[in-house]
């Protein structure tokens, strides 16, 4: 909302136009969706470029892709509102350019100048500004110099007057203040758990009439979801990589590729301290061993820190000329001065690390499975164009299974399962889109393998039956008794607190917290602890299941913020930032709203229809 308002959306077009070249835009001139479709619609004299929503609607759809890590077909951002939020945002700026043409409001050529100069990408190997370089990429992103340069032109002017709008505006105090005693008050409190080793005796056994009465009860519980159920055909490398035997050489080629894992040789962790000649480094050295300073300290006063003299883990070849003295150490410790190529040094050697030598013959197997697998991937990634060929001549699921090395299965799916194939997301997203009557199709899984789905049938929600769930019943019983049990032990320690017994005369541990905001976090305490804190008021108290186990809590003390915490004044400036970007956009948004209304807003359909039509192009 409020971020297409401030400068860094005003520059969107200014410095992203030339960034979207990613998306072709070559042929898409004047004209460029066919007949004379120039413009979707008008706000006053201001046309809404075709092209330009073109662009727009396909780099939101890029961005809402990327997002969400797939990809965004051109059917699902109309019927999600994206395309209608693009056409929203280029009317609402079509609105303030007619706005600036009518009051007169422009920029010169001095300002366009500037702007263009300053593109980095528009420089050539001597970093100053290519003119040829410029015009080849506009004409490669579909725009002429004058076009341009007029974008530029439009997009100062609406920044300058964007500005004069909402500039200044600040968020009420009483806003801010209301958000700082939200979030910033404080609870002080007291509370007890009370555990399962407080009941007076273990639980009875179930009677079949008490787990009939709770199944009756909570039949949602026991009752499974709307399903989908698919019959299919998959292979993955694991399958049959065992049945992938690698070749000796083979295997002792990917050995030797990875000789640098298998074979680490002896290292030492060492820290490197350098001087200027050998008799600083004496002179250091003798404060060290007379006490007078610590290693750490010499490091401090050369303006270093640990890190900058860190040089992790060293072989003997790493170490130079200072190796063979700073292996001979046994146990950690400080050298005396040793050379380097940068001059005399102390080293302090903090640990050592023994060789690790993994053998071929140790770590054939490892490999061979390696192996195996990249096989058996290489061997589906061949049988795909087989499935592909079979299912396009018509064969079924089960005729692949007998033809091929796929294998057959049958999955009751619903969103939540996940085992079996259901575990890997490529099915997950095939099986959640399928329907009745769909084509089958070879697809990838993530290990390399390849399945295909077909959906059989809808399967309407269900209750389980008793027999079927006897064990989970069971257990709700339980954890249902022992709530009650412990929660009418919990509510007689709170009628003793109204009599006069303190929480500490309970009988149970007592812990406290101190000064907690809405954000904290107590180990050990359910998720459910702070807020219901938050809703109660002084000295009251409070019974509270959670973790097999209740807790009583009296709340003793309820403070405001505390304005010396650095955190609550970041907070503070946060939410007087978030307050002003929201103030400002709702400012903007309505402002632009009534400009379009007073200019009047005309839509072209069939120029609309074309831009569309070009996606599935």
């Amino acid at each position: 909302m409020a971020k297409s308002v401030g400068k860094k959306a005003s520059n969107f077009f200014v410095w992203g136009l030339l960034g979207l070249l990613a998306i072709s835009l070559v042929g898409f001139g004047a004209g460029g969706f066919g007949g004379t479709v120039n413009a979707i619609g008008y706000v006053g004299d201001r046309e809404i470029d075709a092209n330009e929503y073109f662009r727009a609607a396909s780099n939101a759809i890029n961005a809402q892709s990327q997002a969400q890590g797939r990809v965004v077909g051109f059917a699902e951002a109309q019927q999600t509102g994206l395309l209608e939020q693009v056409r929203g945002q280029l009317v609402s700026e079509a609105a303030i350019d007619n706005e600036t043409d009518r009051i007169g409001l422009s920029v010169g050529d001095e300002r366009v100048r500037d702007q263009v100069l300053a593109r980095t990408d528009m420089r050539g190997l001597d970093g100053t500004f290519d003119r040829a370089a410029y015009e080849a990429t506009l004409r490669q992103s579909g725009y002429s110099v004058e076009g341009f340069e007029d974008r530029i032109r439009d997009e100062t002017a609406r920044t300058l007057y964007q500005g004069a709008v909402i500039g200044g505006v600040a968020p009420p105090a009483a806003l801010v203040d209301t958000l700082m005693g939200y979030f910033g008050e404080r609870r002080s409190f007291r509370w007890i758990r009370i555990g399962q080793d407080a009941m007076d005796g273990p639980l009875p056994e179930p009677t079949q009439e008490e787990l009939q009465a709770y199944y009756d009860e909570n039949e949602a519980d026991f009752t499974l979801p709307e399903m989908k159920r698919i019959t299919f055909v998959w292979l993955t490398p694991e399958m049959i990589a065992a049945d992938m035997p690698a070749d000796e050489t083979a295997l002792r080629a990917l050995y030797d590729s990875r000789i640098t894992e298998f074979q680490v040789p002896e290292r030492r962790l060492v820290e490197r301290l350098v001087f200027a000649n050998d008799e600083a480094a004496a002179a250091a050295k003798a404060r060290l061993d007379a006490g007078e300073v610590t290693f750490a300290d010499l490091v401090t006063e050369r303006g270093l820190t640990l890190e900058d003299i860190d040089q992790g883990e060293a072989t003997l070849a790493d170490l130079g000329a200072a190796g063979e003295a700073i292996f001979a150490m046994t146990e950690p410790g400080i050298t005396d001065p040793l050379p380097t190529n940068l001059g005399p040094a102390i080293y302090r050697m903090n640990g050592i690390l023994n060789a690790q030598i993994t053998s071929f013959d140790q770590a054939k197997a490892e490999l061979s499975e390696e192996l195996g697998h990249d096989s058996a991937a290489r061997a589906i990634a061949d049988l795909t164009f087989e499935v592909e060929d079979k299912l396009a001549a018509g064969a079924t699921l089960e005729e692949l299974a007998e033809e091929t090395d796929l294998r057959l299965g049958t999955i009751d799916f619903w969103d939540g399962l996940g085992e079996s194939i259901a575990n890997y997301n490529s099915f997950r997203d095939a099986a959640l889109v399928a329907e009745v009557g769909d084509f089958p199709e070879a697809l990838s899984l993530e290990d390399g393998g390849v399945f295909a789905l077909r959906m059989d049938e809808a399967l309407a929600p269900r209750l389980q039956s008793l027999e079927a769930v006897l064990d989970k019943v069971t257990a709700g019983w339980e954890n249902r008794e022992t709530e009650t049990r412990l929660t009418a032990r919990a509510q007689q320690v709170q009628a003793q607190l109204e009599v006069g017994v303190t929480l500490e005369g309970s009988g149970f541990e007592v812990q406290t917290a101190e000064a907690l905001t809405r954000d904290g976090f107590i180990e050990g305490t359910p998720d459910t602890l702070i807020p219901q804190v938050f809703e109660m008021t002084a000295e009251e108290s409070r019974v509270l299941p959670g973790f097999g186990a209740v807790f009583l809590v009296i709340l003793d003390k309820i403070e405001g913020p505390d304005m010396e915490d650095e955190r609550i004044a970041l907070l503070q400036n946060i939410w007087q930032q978030q307050a002003s970007v929201s103030l400002t956009g709702d400012i903007y948004n309505a402002f632009s709203r009534a400009l379009t209304q007073e200019a009047g807003f005309t839509l072209n359909p069939t120029a609309l229809n074309a831009v569309h039509a070009s996606f599935a192009q």
